[in-house]
């Protein structure tokens, strides 16, 4: 797969159409919650991913009756039978299967269109809901109505925190993190994009929220719009944050529950264009929100990051004593090697320039 492979392209029309139950258009059928995940050749922790979704649909909150929700997979293309193993074995999952890889927004923006409940979820497909978090979230909006987009306590696999809310990705929280900066303990001002030192357990307001389970009432989706589909795969939650924000709604975090999100098991398919795909949508994200010079300069972070991840391995590979370890610094050295190589595509991964 190359990084043309991966380029934002014009949609695809769906020629497969959408299996699954037919939905119900009166006004008292409507589901609470509509969680919608794009899935990618992620066909094991898919099946994970959706029966525990299920389940959580039917646990309810604190034995309370279970919340009205609809299900909806937008395949983009898998080849690993993912979407086959959606049709045959969970039948009351709406399925979309899209004839090429649209990209995380696009995708996204399918299943919102076939959305139908008060409230929206984003879920990533490697990812397990936890208790009664979907009930929970859906509580939550009904009693914040200021509240454009939420987010949960998110866990590794391990059972510890992983931070999946921040600051908006800007230059300058950008410099910070290329420079290392941000990984400073004093003072704390410099972690600012990651809020270092908030361990995720108390309400708090953020800029951004990640699409691995990101909650929108079905009105804040009406009034903001889509998401902007100029984005692959990076940036376009913290872009859709910020309009949330600009049109006057908080978005803010909750300990309302749990999940666990394995992270990356997709984008680790793709080897270095996942790299370059991050970068394209921090400099898509710079170029929208904050101007042509803003673009410019991210480009130059990321660009300069890679460089010096580059170098650095390299060194760290003539000095580290042991062959495994020489080795695994090599990999790192070549893995920065190829981003450098083939970051020119940068731009026209963002959507910035023509082919």
């Amino acid at each position: 797969m190359t990084a043309a492979d991966l380029a934002p392209r014009a949609r695809a029309p769906v020629t497969s159409g959408c299996t699954g139950p037919a939905p119900n258009d009166e006004p008292a059928a409507r589901p609470d919650l509509s969680v919608v995940v794009v899935s990618w050749n992620t066909r094991d922790e898919l099946r994970g991913c959706l029966t525990s979704v299920l389940d959580g649909l039917a646990a309810g909150d604190d034995g309370a009756p279970p919340i009205a929700g609809e299900v909806i997979v937008v395949d983009n293309a898998s080849d690993d039978g993912s979407a086959d193993m959606v049709e045959a074995e969970l039948p009351t999952v709406r399925l979309l299967r899209n004839p090429a890889n649209l990209g995380f927004a696009a995708g996204c923006n399918l299943g919102l269109a076939l959305a139908r409940g008060r409230h929206v979820l984003l879920l990533n497909p490697d990812t397990l809901v936890l208790g009664d978090v979907l009930a929970a979230t859906v509580a939550y909006l009904d009693d914040h109505p200021e509240v454009g987009a939420l987010g949960c306590r998110v866990l590794r696999p391990d059972g510890t925190v992983t931070p999946t809310c921040f600051r908006d990705p800007s230059v300058l929280n950008t410099a910070l993190g290329v420079s290392g900066l941000a990984h400073l303990r004093r003072p704390r001002w410099l972690g600012r994009e990651r809020m270092a030192g908030w361990a995720r357990d108390s309400e708090r307001d953020v800029d951004v929220v990640t699409g691995c389970y990101l909650a929108v009432p079905r009105a804040v989706v009406d009034a903001v719009g889509p998401l902007d589909d100029g984005y692959f795969f990076c940036g376009e939650e913290a872009d859709w944050c910020r309009q949330i924000r600009r049109a006057g709604w908080a978005v803010r975090f909750a300990p309302v529950g749990e999940i666990v999100h394995a992270s990356g098991v997709a984008g680790a398919k793709i080897d270095h264009q996942r790299q370059l795909l991050l970068d394209a949508g921090l400099v898509r994200y710079a170029h929208v929100n904050d101007g042509v010079v803003a673009g410019l300069a991210m480009w130059g972070l990321r660009w300069a990051f890679s460089v010096s991840r580059c170098a650095g391995w390299a060194a760290v590979a003539l000095v580290r004593p042991g062959a495994a370890r020489r080795a695994g610094a090599r990999a790192r050295r070549d893995y920065f090697a190829r981003v450098v190589r083939d970051f020119a595509a940068v731009r026209r991964l963002a959507g910035l320039r023509r082919r």
